[in-house]
């Protein structure tokens, strides 16, 4: 797949009258599309809803460009809650999946009428108590244990993941649920994540759809939603293809036939919770190339690091690079593309291949649209950077200010020791 960048160097140089760098950008026109695509895809399913994934990308821009297309939101933390309830998703529009969960947490997202999705058994008595009573709808999130396997092999490893209830203490979950007035049931998981295969959807689908026949015969409730959540990733390297969500769909509507409705199990809908599918390829990091260094190795210097931008310095993760304006130029060059922080991991990339680059260079980091900016933290001192919108008209506009001085030392506004730089 040839990663083509939703920027041109003109472009660039004009944003950057404005806007300086590094800034994360994101492609109305992209997201828009995709959301469509989406929700096309599962059409056959007449409670289908999409979750977005809020920590992804949890920008209120974003996510009001999502609603125009029914999607929902998945949140995993208070502020997360906060943020979509002032974009005005309420009740069912909202999952609140979290683990470890803080008391009023689970009173807001209840107080919101949000799916609560619990990750524990334990967690049962807990919601009661800080709620007063269940509420009539609820989800679990299932944990099978062991591997999760493909056709291509391993591809997680859900026995060590600390989420989720075993198949037992899930089908004891609910029968506890069903006797305190618990109405509505769904079951949510996860098994793999950013798998790049059209496969995985319909295997996970076809675990979960067993699972429910197994409920509905053990406990007599018939689950009304299935919750399959993320995984479905993308093509981070330029070497694979993307997924093809109406192949995926067709594969879970399949197994939707073979197991749900063979059994007499009707009408369940299909939750997604994508953030990575949803976001990622419609997102970019664009840097500046301010410093060439050669010791041991070759090394570009440019004004983002680490801190806009974590995933190549906390997983070694992929990110294709684009030199922008020498698309067409020869990758005769080898370079690690680093950032200014005080660690040795804070590295774009590692002895890769690149037109040659000169101080000034603008270079697109691809696929930042989610888990990008939402992971940046302020180690070293280092500032978040803005965040913009490439309207679907071609003009720009600016979703999040960049991060200033004041922003990071105003948690010290009891006392005067930096009112220097407060004022």
């Amino acid at each position: 797949m040839q990663k083509i960048p939703f920027l041109t160097l003109e472009q660039v140089k004009e944003i950057v009258k404005t806007y300086p760098t590094p800034w994360h950008i994101y492609d109305e026109k992209g997201i828009r599309e995709n959301a469509k695509r989406l929700k096309e895809a599962f059409g056959w399913n007449k409670g289908f809803k999409e979750y977005f994934a809020v920590k992804a990308t949890p920008n209120p821009f974003i996510l009001n460009i999502l609603k125009e297309y029914d999607c929902g939101v998945d949140c995993s933390s208070m502020i997360e809650l906060e943020m979509s309830d002032a974009c005005g998703f309420h009740g069912k529009d909202i999952m609140f999946s979290s683990n470890e969960t803080p008391v009023e947490e689970f009173k807001f997202a209840n107080d919101l009428g949000a799916i609560i999705n619990l990750d524990d058994i334990t967690h049962i008595k807990y919601v009661e108590e800080v709620c007063g009573k269940l509420p009539e709808t609820m989800s679990a999130r299932y944990n099978p244990g062991g591997v999760f396997t493909m056709s291509n092999g391993i591809m997680d490893n859900p026995g060590d993941a600390k989420y989720g209830m075993t198949p037992e203490q899930l089908i004891e979950a609910f029968k506890i649920m069903k006797s305190k007035g618990v109405k509505h049931f769904g079951v949510h998981a996860f098994l793999a994540s950013n798998t790049v295969t059209n496969e995985y959807y319909p295997k996970l689908a076809g675990e979960l759809f067993e699972f429910a026949v197994r409920i509905k015969n053990e406990t007599g409730i018939s689950v009304e939603f299935i919750n399959l959540s993320g995984g479905i990733g993308i093509p981070y390297t330029p070497d694979k293809e993307p997924n093809d969500i109406f192949e995926i769909s067709k594969g879970v509507k399949k197994v939707y036939e073979e197991v749900l409705e063979a059994n007499g199990i009707m009408d369940v809908a299909i939750f997604t919770e994508l953030g990575r599918y949803m976001l990622a390829p419609y997102g970019a990091l664009v840097t500046e190339a301010i410093h060439e260094k050669n010791t041991y190795k070759h090394y570009i210097g440019v004004d983002a690091c680490a801190s806009n931008l974590m995933r190549p310095a906390m997983y070694g993760a992929y990110h294709h690079l684009t030199v922008l304006g020498k698309e067409d130029e020869e990758a005769s060059e080898v370079y690690d593309v680093v950032g200014s922080l005080c660690e040795n991991n804070d590295k774009f990339a590692i002895d890769r291949k690149l037109p040659k680059i000169e101080r000034g260079d603008y270079i697109y980091i691809h696929d930042t649209g989610a888990h990008g900016f939402a992971m940046g933290y302020n180690y070293n001192g280092k500032l978040r950077s803005a965040e913009l919108l490439l309207k679907e008209d071609g003009s720009v506009k600016m979703i999040r200010r960049a991060e200033t001085a004041k922003d990071y030392f105003a948690t010290f506004d009891f006392c005067d020791i930096l009112d220097k730089y407060l004022k």
